[in-house]
């Protein structure tokens, strides 16, 4: 089954991206807004214990962070992803390496550094990105909010993504 790990920002945030991805993200309707911590792998149903149990260390051993959004931004010319651009704090950096230190689930599976964002915009023609981007971007974008959790998910067959465990950051959880 396919797995992967996410941080959900609050109902607002998640609110002012969706009034974007409803218009410019095919996937908007199969997982909410999110940051990516560790892009989907695979993992056999007698794995899923352990991997829960080293996700329960890491996130003991990793402390709540601050997230910001001050612009919106994009990939182009790699690929034409719109985004919400999230600062990249010394806390998230260090729990998104510490999701891709070790072996087998904990491998490193990274095909791009790591850029914390949140898709607004994906799979848009050359055009539609420019035109999208350029009224976007004027857009006075100043959020921020505090996270103390990161969520496992697993894929449905029908393509959606639905929460299996949720791991609290910080040693008093």
């Amino acid at each position: 089954m396919k797995y992967g790990i996410v941080v959900f920002p609050s109902k607002k945030l998640q609110d002012l991206a969706n009034s974007y991805r409803k218009r410019y993200d095919p996937h908007h309707a199969l997982i909410p807004p999110h940051i990516t911590l560790k892009n989907a792998f695979e993992l056999k149903d007698e794995d899923v214990k352990s991997v829960s149990d080293e996700l329960h260390a890491i996130a003991k051993d990793s402390s709540p962070f601050t997230l910001n959004i001050r612009k919106v931004s994009s990939f182009s010319p790699v690929n034409n992803t719109i985004y919400l651009k999230v600062d990249p704090v010394e806390e998230l950096v260090s729990l998104h390496d510490k999701l891709h230190a070790g072996n087998g689930f904990l491998s490193d599976n990274r095909e791009y550094n790591f850029v914390p964002h949140i898709t607004i915009g994906q799979k848009l023609s050359d055009d539609e990105h420019s035109d999208v981007l350029g009224s976007i971007k004027m857009l006075n974008v100043a959020h921020e909010e505090s996270v103390d959790r990161f969520h496992l998910l697993y894929q449905l067959e029908d393509g959606m993504w639905t929460v299996y465990e949720t791991f609290r950051l910080g040693k008093e959880c």
